[in-house]
């Protein structure tokens, strides 16, 4: 079983550091979730994953089966079997749905070896169907003029068609309604298996409900501080993420010598 192991991850943009030391581990079959206030690192985490070229790994390591993946670019990672789908996926004028997903399919065969149309047809409308999505989307161009939900709904085909080992879903539940939240939800859902780890990243509560985690890892001045089972979320969402800042600042005062008076 595939296993990603994070490993005393330090990262920083324009010299100023996001994530501070932080570790977690998950394998294939397994579905964690990350949650955190706003600037806590998660999307940070999610792109440093990927490879995006603005940010620095200053220390630490990410492992992919034990193979470092930091001197990959990021077409290695995703050809290793690692997955991102964006916050806010980017439009692709010109190019359809259908040519980008063959497009993709085509550049993880070995060299000199070419993708069956017939073949791949019929892996994009059955997992189409299994998403429930009309066949209309082949023919557009990829996220061009789609909804939030539309844009969220086509990253989950992507995922469905190239089955990676793993997959980071960065806030996949931004800017959805519930129904749009419902229908993505149950499409990840419907991938679920021994053969995908899913590292989930989001805000709220809410997503959990669709989505049940294995795990939940709280994010916190850019390393995980809590780890725990799904009932971490549920006690994130009564009592908010004041209580790490408090209990952050406790930690600091009990560290700090004591001050000694007459």
């Amino acid at each position: 079983m595939s296993s990603i192991s994070v490993q005393n991850l330090h990262a920083s943009i324009n010299g100023q550091e996001i994530i501070r030391g932080l570790d977690i581990e998950f394998s294939q079959g397994e579905v964690h979730a990350i949650m955190g206030p706003n600037g806590s690192g998660k999307s940070t985490l999610a792109k440093v994953m990927a490879g995006h070229p603005d940010y620095e790994v200053t220390a630490g390591d990410i492992l992919l089966d034990g193979e470092s993946v930091l001197e990959m670019e990021p077409d290695e990672r995703a050809r290793k079997g690692l997955f991102m789908a964006f916050q806010y996926p980017i439009e692709i004028p010109g190019v359809s749905n259908a040519n980008f997903l063959r497009a993709a399919l085509q550049a993880r065969l070995p060299e000199g070896e070419e993708l069956d149309a017939t073949d791949f047809y019929h892996r994009l409308y059955e997992k189409m169907d299994l998403l429930e999505m009309r066949r209309e989307f082949t023919a557009r161009a990829v996220n061009e003029g789609f909804s939030g939900g539309e844009k969220k709904r086509n990253e989950i085909l992507q995922l469905a068609i190239l089955e990676p080992a793993f997959a980071v879903l960065d806030e996949t539940d931004s800017g959805l309604d519930i129904d749009a939240l419902k229908i993505v939800a149950n499409g990840v859902n419907k991938l679920r298996g021994p053969k995908l780890g899913v590292l989930l990243i989001t805000h709220y509560q809410r997503l959990l409900n669709y989505i049940v985690p294995d795990f939940v890892h709280v994010m916190h001045a850019g390393k995980i501080v809590r780890s725990g089972g799904k009932e971490l979320a549920l006690e994130l969402e009564s009592k908010g993420y004041d209580w790490l800042k408090q209990d952050d600042n406790e930690a600091a005062s009990l560290a700090s010598p004591a001050v000694l008076t007459k």
